[in-house]
């Protein structure tokens, strides 16, 4: 009798721990705004204090060469939620530019060219939604571009977004972070008490300018014998990092952490000048400053603590969360589900990255490749950048010369000697790689756009 009573005790256990184990988790992206890859303690930087996101890195399985695909706000941003290339969602840059192509959209439409960009993002679909299927509420906070929070799918926000004032990229959602984070901490509560699976955006417009962070941050820098400037963004990088310990702690707190996936990401990378804005190899740019991000992903008991040597992109983060919530999209995504290899620690088999970039203003908003600067690869550790024809408008850094540029990031991380011209086979294989992603039709490699006129 004990026999079978011992049986059943232990059928119940594994039955309990299996349904625990189904249980779907909850998915809260962290997204960082205009901060360096390097711009972190647990990332070698002498100076700033990050302690929280130092804490999640060694609770999370940590890629120190992750990256995204286009290193500006909007398309950044627009392939999180999407889980497409720029050239497939077609958002590659922040506003249409006043150019005879949109306008001449606006007017077969009726529409203006702000709103027709908004209607990408109903072609395509979005994440909120097809979580939504598999039963989660959402919450949309801090920077967003799409129009309203529902557009988005999102169940619960904050944006109003555009044609409403402010909406262009955030409005009252721009508030949580430097303002107040009631409005996070409210829904994970209201979603923990209904035991309903959530899906929080965390996008903090930090520590994106205005650099204006409390003295009790920027005095440290200062006593540091910190430039002012630069001071003031080392201290916008720990504040963020204080808003990031609030909600992370909050999590704890709640007793969820373990129903919890947490996923860190920047949207592009940041050089902080002395003088001026930031540096031109840094944000929308398609050097390491402005494309490399650190990629962590938190699921305690699900996700060891490891530190990952291989390629990430934030076009992975898609088909992952999907995989983690048991959630099918409307079509395949070109990121990879990295979710099997968190949980067992196994190789990722890939070693290929792919980017783009793109003008800031987009020429054409139903024409990706009308603004279309440059395209790279990322092969171990060579990586290639081609420069690509496309109208760069009125940007502060267009492409000053056109010839290939090849770069070993191990030996020369700042990617300061071109290899290009010394070892053409290695060009034509990494070219060979972009060409089978895709093929521009209507851009070519090798020129810069004429001057406008």
């Amino acid at each position: 009798m004990n026999n079978l009573l011992r049986l059943l005790s232990l059928l119940l256990m594994v039955a309990t721990a299996t349904t625990a184990n189904s249980k779907t988790p909850n998915i809260v992206l962290i997204l960082s705004d205009d901060q360096g890859y390097t711009d972190y303690g647990f990332m070698g930087h002498e100076e700033i204090e990050t302690p929280n996101l130092d804490q999640l890195a060694k609770e999370s399985t940590v890629f120190r060469r992750g990256y995204v695909p286009t290193a500006l706000c909007r398309p950044a941003l627009s392939t999180l939620i999407t889980g497409l290339y720029s050239h497939q969602n077609k958002t590659t840059g922040n506003d249409p530019a006043r150019t005879p192509a949109n306008n001449a959209h606006a007017e077969r439409a009726g529409k203006d060219a702000r709103e027709l960009l908004l209607t990408h993002i109903d072609r395509t679909g979005a994440l909120p939604l097809w979580l939504a299927k598999k039963g989660y509420v959402s919450f949309q906070s801090g920077k967003w571009w799409e129009g309203s929070f529902e557009r988005g799918g999102f169940t619960e926000g904050m944006t109003k977004g555009y044609p409403n004032p402010g909406g262009r990229h955030g409005d009252a959602g721009l508030a949580i972070g430097r303002e107040t984070m009631t409005p996070v901490t409210e829904f994970i509560d209201r979603s923990v008490k209904a035991e309903t699976p959530f899906f929080l955006w965390y996008a903090p417009v930090m520590p994106h300018t205005p650099h204006n962070p409390p003295a009790r941050f920027l005095d440290k820098y200062l006593k540091k014998g910190v430039q002012e400037r630069v001071a003031q963004y080392y201290a916008m990088c720990e504040w963020f990092d204080e808003t990031c310990g609030t909600l992370l702690d909050h999590i704890d707190e709640s007793g969820i952490a373990d129903e919890t996936l947490v996923i860190y990401v920047t949207d592009n990378g940041w050089i902080q000048k002395e003088v001026g804005g930031y540096g031109p190899r840094s944000k929308r740019s398609p050097y390491e400053l402005g494309t490399r991000t650190p990629i962590m992903f938190r699921w305690p008991g699900k996700i060891p603590p490891a530190d990952r040597p291989e390629l990430c992109s934030s076009i992975d983060f898609v088909p992952t969360v999907l995989a983690a919530a048991g959630a099918e999209g409307p079509h395949d995504f070109p990121g990879l589900n990295l979710l099997p290899q968190l949980q067992s620690g196994e190789t990722i088999e890939r070693d290929t990255l792919f980017g783009e970039s793109f003008a800031h203003d987009i020429a054409d908003i139903e024409t990706p490749e009308a603004s279309l600067l440059y395209r790279w690869v990322i092969k171990g550790h060579d990586k290639l950048l081609l420069t690509y024809d496309g109208a760069p408008g009125y940007m502060r850094y267009p492409p000053q010369h056109a010839e290939p540029q090849l770069f070993n990031l191990k030996d020369d991380p700042k990617e300061t000697e071109n290899l290009a011209e010394a070892n053409p086979a290695k060009v034509e294989e990494l070219s060979a790689l972009l060409d089978e992603w895709y093929v521009p039709k209507q851009r070519q490699a090798g020129k810069l756009a004429p001057p406008a006129g």
